[in-house]
């Protein structure tokens, strides 16, 4: 829930407020977006079998839980390298920063992002999907990760655990590399920096994807580049639950906490949203002082009187106008 609340609020802050409408921020909401969308396919499935007796998935659920799993994941690890890019851009080339990073770039690589995800994964999907499965249907895990589904094949899955590591290698170490270049040059760029202040500046801009990355390489490598998986241990479970729990409720902290246009937005958004819940309650009271009673003045003649009441009506239709 944390995780969810989180992340849908960095993107309703980038949608909504002018402040944040840069490149950055724009794959900074995409990278919540997905966080949000691989927290939605593997957290409920368990949550639910953790609360039920027969903890039980279909076929069919279990390779579409698979596929969008790894599809969204893919697609993280290639948001993240084309955000070290934006970083490299925006240190590096500052003069040409909004130049080479405008508008039709940002989508481009986007959507270059999901593409690429969905072509690293082609292979062991379209390998793995046609495979006898039998035995015990006992995955060995808390959702239907690639190494527990194929120890229910009843056939040869060499073949498909080369195709997963090829993939896995080619996504997170070229993805990792890209990054790691980017960051190179970004070190580079920063040390020719004559003041500490400026150094100090440009790095912490750097800080919150470096820690992302850092979280998110260091399980996943650990996980699936790995030519054979052998049994799925409990080191490889608490490693996915960093990945697919712990790494997403941890981002939006990440992102905000350090970021002083995040939190201003934020706490802007805040306000706003208290204004109004208490408008209300103002317009209420404005109209309840508009139409307050007036005075009658006490006096013994009749005439004198209404002369009293005439002379507070009018003062009183000054004082509103």
């Amino acid at each position: 829930m944390t995780s969810l609340i989180g992340n849908t609020m960095i993107i309703l802050l980038v949608c909504g407020d002018y402040r944040l409408h840069s490149p950055m921020y724009f794959f900074v909401a995409n990278l919540s977006f997905l966080e949000v969308a691989i927290t939605s396919t593997v957290v409920p499935k368990m949550l639910a079998n953790t609360f039920s007796l027969t903890k039980a998935i279909s076929f069919v659920g279990c390779l579409t839980q698979s596929f969008f799993y790894f599809l969204l994941g893919s697609t993280e690890f290639f948001i993240l390298a084309v955000m070290s890019f934006d970083r490299y851009v925006a240190i590096c080339n500052p003069l040409r920063y909004a130049i080479i990073m405008n508008k039709q770039t940002c989508i481009s690589l986007l959507l270059g992002s999901y593409i690429g995800a969905f072509l690293s994964i082609l292979a062991s999907s379209i390998l793995t999907a046609p495979l006898p499965f039998c035995g015990p249907n006992v995955i060995n895990h808390f959702f239907c990760d690639s190494a527990p589904v194929l120890k229910l094949v009843c056939a040869d899955i060499s073949v498909a655990e080369l195709a997963d590591f090829v993939s896995s290698v080619v996504l997170l170490l070229g993805s990792l590399l890209l990054t790691g270049v980017s960051y190179t040059y970004i070190i580079i760029t920063i040390f020719r920096i004559p003041s500490v202040q400026g150094r100090q500046k440009a790095f912490s801009t750097c800080v919150s994807h470096i820690t992302v990355v850092t979280l998110y390489y260091g399980s996943s490598i650990f996980i699936y580049v790995r030519p054979q998986k052998g049994n799925v241990t409990d080191v490889n479970k608490f490693a996915t639950v960093l990945n697919t729990i712990v790494t997403p409720m941890l981002n939006p902290f990440i992102y905000s906490l350090r970021n002083e246009k995040v939190k201003d937005s934020l706490r802007d958004g805040v306000n706003k949203y208290t204004d109004l819940l208490m408008a209300p309650y103002s317009i209420s009271l404005t109209v309840y002082n508009y139409y307050a009673p007036i005075s009658v003045p006490e006096c013994d003649d009749k005439s004198t009187c209404g002369k009293r009441i005439h002379q507070n009506l009018e003062a009183n239709h000054s004082q509103k106008e």
